[in-house]
């Protein structure tokens, strides 16, 4: 198994992009620490992935709570170490109005929410990880395909990549990696899509908890301060 006697904490577990993810690493072989605000979701989901043979456990918190991301960071730490941290909290984004009819304060929540959230997950958990000289930490960003009325989709994707980039270079020299996935959008079903998609369908979430699997294990050691392309081709670098 990839992931055997590691350790990781998923961010917004309730989400079906973090389901995927935690249940991924699961079968892998990962003890797995579920986090969203949604307790009941979180719960069943631990104990599917117990049923299926795997180790979970459930920490309902607010992301944006610093006190509480970093308390609950601590814990993990001293039970045994983070190997792993995965992010898919979401955005809170409005979709579908015309940035020339947004109001700016829907345009700035989805960048404020990430930024927030992710530098407080990264910090806590990269704090435990720098000390102890390993861990990897994973974003999912979204994708960067030229699409209208995202609102502020675009500019909190790339912010993230901004943020991962600057994590990964400051704790790179104690052993830690940082990367982020590029998803082609959260109707992610496997089927046929013409779009723009060079396969011509978009990956399913299962594929999604697979790469993340891969990503995270020792096989991709050399994977750090970079993307995850998984648009199937609507972004091509």
């Amino acid at each position: 198994m990839l992931l055997e006697n590691k350790t990781a904490i998923v961010y917004g577990a309730a989400g079906p992009v973090g389901t995927a993810v935690a249940c991924a690493y699961a079968r892998e072989g990962a003890e797995v620490h579920l986090v969203g605000r949604t307790g009941a979701t979180l719960v069943t989901l631990a104990q599917q992935i117990r049923e299926e043979g795997g180790t979970a456990y459930v920490a309902p918190l607010d992301v944006l709570d610093r006190a509480a991301v970093e308390e609950h960071a601590a814990a993990v730490a001293d039970s045994g170490g983070i190997d792993i941290c995965f992010n898919a909290t979401p955005n809170d984004d409005v979709q579908g109005i015309p940035l020339l009819d947004l109001a700016y304060q829907d345009f700035l929540r989805p960048v404020s929410k990430a930024i927030t959230a992710h530098f407080t997950i990264g910090t806590a958990v990269g704090r435990h990880m720098t000390r102890r000289g390993s861990g990897v930490i994973l974003v999912m960003a979204g994708g960067r395909e030229a699409i209208a009325n995202l609102g502020g989709s675009h500019v909190a994707w790339a912010a993230l990549a901004g943020l991962c980039r600057q994590l990964a270079a400051e704790f790179g020299p104690a052993g830690v990696r940082v990367t982020w996935l590029l998803s082609p959008g959260s109707d992610q079903s496997g089927e046929p899509d013409t779009a723009g998609l060079l396969p011509r369908h978009q990956p399913t979430y299962a594929e999604v908890g697979t790469v993340a699997a891969f990503v995270a294990s020792d096989w991709a050691r050399t994977i750090t301060a970079s993307e995850i392309n998984l648009t199937g081709g609507a972004v091509i670098d």
